[in-house]
């Protein structure tokens, strides 16, 4: 990366640990392929029924209980401005940990597990900046087609982090 260029600490981080390779778990969100680092997954499960909560943000989809644990649930496609979607088939609910704290994120689909090397993983083109730039660590070059690598923490921003928090402590 150039030197005029900042990086963020999730870009920092990922070229700094992954000299050798690293796991990501890649998801469909409206035609393009994602990915987390598989550490931040704790599960994938099917849609169900999700108990909606007044005065929240659009893409705060309310509230699931998931083994006696209230667990808010964000709409991936609406946090990053994107059109709504019926469910399908291959809807799922990632459980994650941002910050700490545990949430659902709804995706298109989950792809699979993939394993990359630091020399496939390339810094956002500055074209993206300021569109959805927090949320960016890179881009992975695969065999026929580009990965882009989310920084799952730069999701939410403290003041959401608080309203979820209070979600889950109020249910």
């Amino acid at each position: 990366m150039p030197a005029t260029m900042t990086q963020t600490p999730a870009q920092e981080q990922w070229q700094g640990e992954a000299k050798g390779t690293m796991q990501l778990v890649s998801f469909q969100l409206a035609q393009e392929e994602y990915g987390i680092e598989i550490t931040k997954v704790q599960e994938i499960i099917l849609m169900g029924e999700i108990t909606r909560v007044p005065q929240t943000p659009p893409y705060i989809k309310g509230l699931i209980n998931l083994r006696s644990t209230v667990i808010p649930i964000f709409d991936l496609r609406l946090r990053f401005g994107l059109a709504e979607q019926p469910r399908t088939d291959e809807t799922r609910i990632m459980v994650i940990n941002v910050a700490g704290k545990t949430i659902g994120i709804i995706v298109d689909a989950v792809s699979e597990v993939l394993r990359i090397s630091q020399e496939q993983i390339a810094p956002p083109p500055p074209t993206v900046a300021g569109l959805g730039e927090e949320f960016l660590v890179g881009l992975a070059k695969l065999e026929n087609r580009l990965l882009i690598l989310l920084d799952i923490d730069g999701i939410l921003v403290e003041k959401e982090l608080e309203e979820v928090e209070e979600l889950a402590a109020n249910a």
